[in-house]
């Protein structure tokens, strides 16, 4: 390791601290790009069920197709006429920014397509591996830096959502979550840190409402800092408050249409995140900026105090529906025969019952992390770097304790101490070198990097579920409908509606052009307890809905796990008896699709 942190010091010498850590990101990114053109980038075919990314591209396309910028419109799913996704368009653009600058360019839409599912996640990936780096470099000094590209390299790497194809929005999140705190952490010695830190919280909220829970805690460690030093935190504050509240009027302008301002959305960017992000951010600003506020911390309690009661009072009076649980309103039967089962929305006391294995990739760097922070406590007292990095870890820790979604933010922000931890270990065997100091320093390496948990937790699952897994079971989730290919005959008939659960939803929109009644999105109510009722309803039910709905085609998957969870839910419906091989006669096998992981029925109601 020594050595290699020689050779990269001797190339790196001249360049300023921000450039050598570029440098470092973008070193890494053309690795791991490397690694994935290795194995012939086999997500671009095969995202392994990442339903999200697949939407995702589907928007895209019906944006370069001529949908409008504020329709937000899913048209091929759902009842008819679709129904209005939460999604946020600054996602779309840029991606399609890339594939139109590629087709311009040498005239194939594939390519550019093509282009842009590699491109796009791996700009991304080095974005937040810079921002990460960036940070440790602040927060644990010179030493940290070499650890942080490992550590953060791998974690990154290993989490999924920077993997080529990877479009849904949880990766530019993520890079927005750790470019906020990075600028945070450089906001005493660059003015436009600041500003810059309140833009990238803004741009987080606005692509998606998961990302609240840091948002609100940033605005708090900012607003913290303020309160205990007032002349150190002043210009911080008032300038991280202008570049939210500007950034966020912006962003509701540019992606809510005049006719929709009024319209309170909980779940996406809409006059209620405006209204609040412009009150906090001003609110803030006029706090730092006003000297009868100022002057002693006493008043700068109650200027906060003051802001804080008028920032609630909005959100109470004005918009009371949003202070409930985010699925509050979902229909019972969606919750019971769907998100119940999503793996990313479950608590870490359901994955302790469910899946404990995957606690160990999960859950330990974070922490350890935390842990190593606590001991720093103890031992030195914090300063603002640890307080800042601190409370935006513990609280991407205790989202994932709520939510199993929170642990991709906690394993990256666990990298910036735990590199911090191997940088010590790494002056101390040097400083004193020996066999024991080196077995140590190994150990520390060893336990930080999450990729040695995620191999933990597979040998765990593997031992845990023996034999127990049966061959039929196994046999099954080898063909889950996962691959471009799966849905090469359906591409190729006439566009139907199609009957099929939840899980190839996305895909058969990605994949062909028909249209589908289910997807695993919580706004498409309708279109989902359609679905549900002729799957697991008897066939006749099944019938009366598939022909007053014009459907076309029945897909099946059998290898897909969703099919278990309805089956059992509903042993007598339809999807139940065409697992077992009974297919109503008002179905007739598509010969083509025989034998092929994604079986199709077309439907014939004459007989």
């Amino acid at each position: 390791m020594s050595g290699l942190h020689s050779t990269i010091a001797r190339r790196a010498a001249g360049l300023s601290p921000a450039s050598r850590d570029i440098a470092l990101a973008l070193g890494a990114t053309l690795v791991v790009l490397a690694i994935n053109a290795a194995t012939g980038f086999r997500t671009l075919s095969n995202l392994g069920g990442d339903n999200d990314s697949l939407l995702r591209l589907v928007e895209v396309r019906d944006l370069l197709g001529g949908q409008g910028w504020f329709d937000l419109h899913q048209y091929r799913m759902g009842p008819e006429g679709g129904f209005v996704m939460h999604w946020s368009r600054l996602v779309d653009a840029p991606i399609a920014a890339i594939i139109l600058a590629v087709s311009a360019l040498t005239g194939s839409v594939g390519l550019g397509e093509t282009v842009a599912r590699i491109l796009w996640p791996a700009l991304l990936y080095c974005g937040t591996l810079f921002f990460i780096l960036r940070a440790a470099r602040i927060f644990g000094g010179e030493s940290a830096v070499l650890p942080s590209v490992i550590i953060g390299a791998a974690a990154l790497h290993f989490l999924g959502i920077y993997q080529p194809a990877a479009l849904d929005h949880h990766n530019i999140q993520l890079m927005l979550a750790a470019g906020s705190l990075c600028l945070l952490l450089e906001a005493p010695d660059n003015r436009l840190a600041a500003v810059m830190s309140g833009v990238c919280a803004a741009l987080m909220l606005a692509v998606g409402m998961e990302t609240a829970p840091y948002v609100a805690v940033i605005g708090l460690c900012v607003a913290g800092l303020f309160l205990f030093d007032g002349t150190g935190e002043r210009h911080i504050a008032r300038d991280f408050g202008l570049g939210f509240a500007v950034v966020s009027a912006a962003v509701f302008f540019v992606t809510v249409s005049a006719s929709g301002w009024g319209e309170a959305q909980c779940d996406a960017f809409s006059v209620v995140q405006f209204a609040l992000a412009a009150i906090a951010g001003v609110g803030l600003a006029a706090v730092a900026s006003l000297d009868g506020f100022t002057r002693t911390r006493g008043r700068r309690l109650l200027g906060l105090a003051l802001l804080g009661a008028c920032v609630g009072a909005t959100l109470v009076l004005a918009f009371p529906q949003c202070i409930s649980a985010p699925y509050s309103g979902l229909d019972a039967r969606l919750k019971a025969d769907w998100l119940d089962h999503v793996s990313e929305a479950q608590s870490l006391f359901e994955l302790i019952v469910q899946d404990p294995a995957s606690l160990f990739a999960r859950y330990i760097t974070p922490l350890l992390a935390i842990g190593w922070m606590l001991l720093r406590l103890r031992r030195q007292g914090w300063q603002r770097q640890d307080i800042l990095v601190a409370a935006v870890l513990i609280a991407a820790f205790m989202v994932s304790v709520w939510q199993v979604r929170g642990s991709t933010f906690s394993i990256a922000f666990a990298v910036i101490p735990l590199s911090a931890w191997v940088g010590n270990w790494r002056a101390r065997a040097e400083k004193s070198p020996s066999t024991s100091a080196s077995l140590r320093m190994a150990a520390v390496w060893l336990i930080s990097l999450n990729a040695s948990w995620t191999t933990a937790a597979a040998a765990a699952s593997a031992v845990l579920e023996g034999e127990s897994q049966k061959p039929e079971a196994q046999a099954a989730s080898v063909a889950a409908c996962q691959r471009e290919t799966d849905f090469a005959v359906l591409a190729g008939l006439p566009a139907a509606t199609v009957l099929a659960i939840s899980n190839l939803g996305s895909p058969i929109l990605a994949y062909s052009g028909h249209r589908v009644f289910s997807g695993p999105y919580h706004r498409n109510i309708e279109g989902n307890l359609l679905a549900l009722d002729a799957l697991m309803g008897s066939p006749d039910e099944a019938r009366q809905i598939v022909e007053a709905r014009h459907v076309g085609l029945v897909a099946l998957c059998r290898g897909n796990d969703e099919n278990r969870i309805l089956t059992d839910r509903a042993p007598d419906g339809l999807l139940a008896g065409m697992m077992k091989g009974a297919v109503p006669d008002w179905l007739e096998p598509v010969s083509e699709s025989t034998g092929k992981p994604l079986e199709l029925y077309r439907v014939v109601l004459d007989r």
